[in-house]
């Protein structure tokens, strides 16, 4: 007679083995046709799942975070369903969730035409209408291997025979249709009517470039038409804000195939953004109390034996190169080397806490597969920082950080942001009571702040808790940009010390901090965030000269030398066009000002300003502009710090 208790803390008896469809069924019929899957005991499950035994429970529905993902990959299985039912030589591959819905890579000769698309959409209304049960099925693994050769899906087979020996090989069958997955999934194919398929794009088996070359299908899934009706405008408005055409449009920055993907080259206009970024960086990081290093980009193999990256990183570092009989390693991180810096001496309790910060630049293999723009590089400078500091310091050094972090990420136009506190892991360095202490301290510091923040129980890296905070952009899509992370494990491998007061050795507690993330990255997310029109602290050229004709040149250049004098991005244009056609190319630029002459402004020693949304702001001295400009810029680029 199991009883199960629900999250408000009610309990229901039954008389015999129930499933988690009956439970639903029992508190009502609006629950029981709401209900996707279940969360059994902490565990995801089927609605069909058994419940034998006394058991917590809570349904999930498409309200829940949990329900909309099963929705999706639900929606994936459909997509592969109807792919093979429309062209049935076609193999499938993985068909996993992502941010705002879900992929299927497929392996066909024949590429995904756009009428194709549409044709599988149709299809896969045709399956949901059809409501067909979603069934799980166990099958030993050997006997899975069997069943999927004998398909033909050799693909499937590879999965299997990869996954350990002492796990359940679990599938999912819809009709006469069946897929390897871990679940759970929507109890029929009839949940799932609110889908689109957005684009088709290629993928190597695996996201490496030596295997076989897949066409992977996207697609978007929801709980409600008005709800897929605002992601579809989110998208469109997406594409609109893309940094690698808005990259093109402005020359900001190119990734060339001549020196390989993932590289970035930052053209002029490019590079004056990211000067304004890095003097900006380093102005508050100066002004909050960091020493600034600079460390090299490369170092012996077994520096990276010692830190562990070698054990737990080796897939995203570059193969080692011999010099002189010994191997060294591209960097992939900065924190060895602040350590290293540490270490050169016996450092006292006095010295601590010590904030040293670096712009770093690290190396980091990924699969061809998952470049994407600045957002996912194989080289890129970390705007990296380490703090070393007693126990007792913890919770002041962490509100000391997430003031630098909110003011910066305030002055870059972000003041919508959610925050993650993550704890310790099942596998996990150090003892309980320092992890307790170092949890503790965090969130501290979170409500000293007055933020709110969720928890998420075991999310901690095996080295020390942290926080994590997504940044809000413009049209409301989240980046992770900040963490902040305690470290017990470096300080032991490297032997790290200070003198106590006590005149005893003790361990210094090491934060590791980024702010931004990586400069490429954040450049990629500014540029998304702003449609390229950056406010004037940031914009590679911050006003452009007009003439509209020949007789206002010489005044245009005078005007520029005496803007340019002051310390603003100025340039001129001569050429001899029509003013209209010149204001409109850079407007296209979304250059924040455009300064045109004529015969008035010179003999009035003015110039006429025009913002690039097409204000006219009048005739104005030279030194009115400059001290409109001067302002604009004073407000965001700001010392943080002094505030």
């Amino acid at each position: 007679m199991p009883v199960v208790t629900l999250p408000d803390g009610s309990q229901r008896q039954f008389d015999s083995a129930v499933t988690v469809a009956d439970v639903a069924a029992d508190i009502g019929p609006g629950l029981a046709k709401a209900a996707l899957a279940g969360r059994l005991d902490g565990q995801l499950v089927d609605t069909s799942a058994p419940i034998e035994a006394d058991a917590s429970l809570a349904i999930i529905t498409s309200r829940d975070e949990e329900g909309l993902e099963i929705i999706r990959h639900s929606t994936a299985h459909l997509l592969a369903q109807a792919v093979q039912q429309l062209f049935p030589d076609t193999q499938v591959t993985i068909g996993p969730v992502i941010e705002d819905g879900f992929f299927y890579d497929f392996a066909r000769e024949q590429p995904f035409t756009p009428d194709d698309l549409e044709a599988i959409e149709g299809k896969m209304k045709e399956i949901a209408d059809a409501d067909l049960p979603i069934t799980r099925h166990v099958m030993a693994r050997d006997e899975a291997i069997r069943y999927f050769k004998e398909l033909g899906e050799h693909y499937k087979a590879e999965i299997i025979e990869d996954i350990p020996g002492d796990e359940p090989i679990s599938l999912y069958g819809q009709g006469d249709w069946m897929d390897l997955c871990r679940g759970p999934h929507a109890p029929s194919t009839g949940r799932l009517k609110v889908f689109k398929l957005t684009s088709v794009a290629g993928a190597y088996w695996r996201g490496d470039a030596r295997n076989a070359m897949l066409q992977r299908i996207y697609g978007t899934a929801w709980p409600d038409k008005k709800a897929l009706k605002q992601y579809l405008v989110r998208l469109e408005e997406a594409e609109k804000r893309d940094h690698r055409r808005i990259g093109r449009e402005l020359d900001l920055f190119s990734i060339q195939d001549e020196a390989g993907g993932g590289l970035v080259f930052w053209h002029p206009k490019g590079a004056r953004i990211r000067r304004v970024m890095e003097d900006f960086w380093r102005e508050q990081h100066v002004a909050a109390g960091y020493e600034l290093l600079y460390t090299p980009h490369i170092a012996l193999q077994t520096l990276w034996d010692t830190s562990g990256h070698t054990d737990f990183y080796r897939e995203s570092m570059y193969h080692a190169i011999e010099e002189d009989n010994q191997l060294y390693q591209l960097k992939p991180m900065n924190c060895p080397f602040h350590v290293l810096v540490y270490k050169n001496q016996l450092r006292s309790y006095r010295e601590l806490p010590m904030r040293w910060a670096e712009l770093g630049t690290v190396y980091r293999h990924e699969m061809s597969g998952a470049l994407h723009g600045l957002m996912r590089v194989r080289g890129f400078t970390q705007d990296d920082a380490h703090v070393f500091c007693r126990e007792e310091q913890i919770a002041d050094e962490i509100v000391h950080i997430l003031d630098l972090t909110l003011g910066m990420l305030d002055a870059f136009g972000f003041d919508e942001y959610s925050v993650m506190l993550s704890t310790r892991p099942e596998k996990a360095v150090g003892s309980d009571e320092i992890w307790d202490k170092a949890t503790v301290a965090l969130r501290q510091a979170l409500e000293t702040k007055g933020l709110s923040f969720t928890i998420d129980e075991g999310g901690g890296a095996f080295y020390g808790p942290k926080i994590d905070i997504k940044i809000k952009d413009a049209i409301g899509r989240e980046w992770q940009c900040s963490t902040i992370q305690l470290d017990f494990n470096l300080p032991e491998r490297f032997e790290m010390e200070y003198v106590g007061e006590d005149g005893e050795r003790h361990r210094p507690i090491m934060i590791h901090r980024a702010l931004l993330g990586s400069i490429e990255r954040f450049f990629g997310i500014l540029i998304e965030h702003y449609e390229g029109r950056f406010p004037a602290w940031l914009a590679p050229e911050q006003a452009v000269i007009l003439n509209i004709t020949d007789q206002q040149a010489e005044y245009a250049l005078k005007v520029q030398e005496s803007l340019k004098n002051q310390g603003f991005r100025v340039n001129v244009d001569l050429r001899n066009e029509k003013i209209g056609r010149k204001i409109r190319e850079h407007t296209l630029q979304r250059i924040p000002y455009l300064l045109i002459t004529g015969d008035r402004e010179v003999d009035a020693s003015t110039v006429a300003v025009r913002t690039r949304e097409g204000k006219d702001l009048g005739s104005i001295s030279i030194d009115a502009f400059a001290e409109r400009l001067r302002a604009e810029i004073a407000s965001r680029g700001r010392t943080i710090m002094e505030e």
